[in-house]
């Protein structure tokens, strides 16, 4: 076969082993726009389109190549060469014959070769390896992927009840300016009527424009909230989004039973670690093992060309083929094998106290969510009977300041009073929320599918 012959062929034969993928376009998913989210929606959308959550997916799939090209080994690999040389002065062998001796001068002055060989891995320790630890690579990496969606969960869920709770906080502020506004306009009116001085009026004015101020700090710091939550979700930012909160009933969704019992086995950390440790056991395996021989087999075919002339270098063609098989055994490395048993030991033993180290966090973790979560469910009982009180005492001393009884001063502390338990209770309410998603956390309770 002439040479441009078999390079054009080769060269036709390339685009079919070339991956599918290369000439594949890329799909853009157009993101939803969510201008009435539930909190579910938000999480949902999270899961699908948060950075970091894509991020580890593509992380998987970044493994499962690197899975793949380790264990392509295992595949015949064939590989094309190809010579051209000149031979300036060309190798020459004494010849003795019957005592005489002359001189034999081998090859021609232009000589060129192409190669086809294949190799084929039969015993390799390297290979074996990345088979045993394809499994645990896999698993490693889905944890990852696990572990990175269920803190997207959590905070979610705390980015959008602390939204609920700021909207909820900012009704109970205009409620209050509602309130003030009357009492600004009632003492006005008696202060004009000469049946009270202008400290009254002065107090109320004092009032409502703290009020006004608290809602205009509360309005603010609530388009960062959005922001965030934004950020949280992957949302972009010029793009509409809302929130539902017709079906949020804090209240209803506060209860956890505290009586669970603490299993490591659901934590995600943990699991990874316990991956890690088997990667780890097949490495020292591997160590252990290293000396085996490698065993390979190869073939080959070869297109030979001589010729003293340049010109005619490719008329004729001289072929070769080879079959055999190829072993090799370590004798002597310098004790880097006993040295790589030994570090990949003490790395399993390391391991053994990261599992013990994640045990006392993870217990220690629960202790405290849980011990916050009694301390604020207790709260949150109390802030909520302080505002039936706080009403109760507003909507007297407001009858007794109609009727002259109390003084302006009796009604402004008890709006006051009203208006700290009621904020009282929505922080109250809040941190009970945000401590029962720790709860469930430090359980390994809440899962990707939940």
């Amino acid at each position: 076969m002439k040479p441009h012959k078999l390079i054009l062929s080769m060269l036709v034969c390339i685009p079919a082993f070339l991956p599918g993928g290369l000439y594949a376009q890329t799909t853009v998913r157009e993101q939803p726009t969510l201008s009435n989210a539930s909190l579910q929606e938000c999480i949902d959308y999270a899961l699908s389109n948060k950075p970091g959550v894509q991020q580890s997916l593509i992380d998987e799939e970044i493994g499962e190549r690197e899975i793949k090209s380790a264990l392509s080994g295992w595949l015949p690999q064939i590989n094309g060469t190809g010579t051209a040389n000149h031979n300036f002065k060309q190798q020459s062998q004494i010849l003795t014959t019957n005592g005489q001796s002359s001189l034999l001068t081998f090859g021609g002055k232009n000589t060129s070769s192409f190669v086809l060989q294949a190799d084929q891995q039969f015993l390799n320790a390297g290979l074996i390896q990345a088979s045993k630890s394809a499994k645990y690579y896999r698993q490693q990496y889905k944890q990852s992927t696990e572990n990175t969606k269920i803190n997207t969960i959590v905070d979610v869920s705390k980015a959008f009840y602390d939204i609920l709770t700021s909207k909820e906080q900012l009704n109970i502020i205009s409620e209050n300016i509602a309130r003030l506004e009357k009492q600004l306009k009632d003492a006005s009116a008696q202060y004009d009527a000469g049946l009270v001085d202008k400290t009254d009026f002065q107090r109320a004015q004092i009032s409502l424009s703290n009020s006004k101020a608290d809602r205009k700090r509360t309005e603010e710091l609530l388009k960062y909230k959005y922001a965030y939550l934004r950020e949280l979700i992957g949302y972009s930012a010029d793009k509409e989004f809302g929130l539902s909160f017709t079906n949020s009933n804090m209240e209803k969704d506060v209860m956890i039973d505290t009586a669970q019992l603490l299993n490591y086995q659901n934590r995600i950390e943990y699991r990874l670690l316990e991956t890690q440790k088997q990667l780890q056991k097949i490495t020292t395996s591997y160590n252990k093992w290293s000396y085996a021989p490698t065993l390979s087999g190869f073939i080959n075919y070869g297109w030979n060309y001589q010729n003293n002339e340049l010109r005619s270098l490719y008329d004729n063609v001289y072929p070769s083929s080879v079959v055999g098989l190829k072993i090799t055994v370590p004798v002597f490395l310098g004790g880097k094998r006993t040295q790589e048993i030994k570090k990949s030991q003490l790395q399993e033993r390391k391991i053994d106290l990261d599992l013990i180290n994640t045990k006392n966090k993870i217990n220690t973790q629960y202790e405290q969510a849980i011990a916050t979560y009694k301390a604020n469910l207790n709260d949150l009982h109390t802030n909520k009977s302080n505002v039936d009180i706080s009403r109760q005492v507003y909507n007297t001393i407001k009858l007794q300041y109609d009727e002259g009884i109390k003084t302006y001063l009796d009604l402004m502390t008890s709006e006051t009073d009203l208006r700290t338990a009621q904020i009282n209770y929505l922080n109250s309410l809040y941190n009970l929320l945000s401590s029962k998603l720790d709860v469930k956390q430090a359980l390994g309770t809440i899962t990707v599918n939940q």
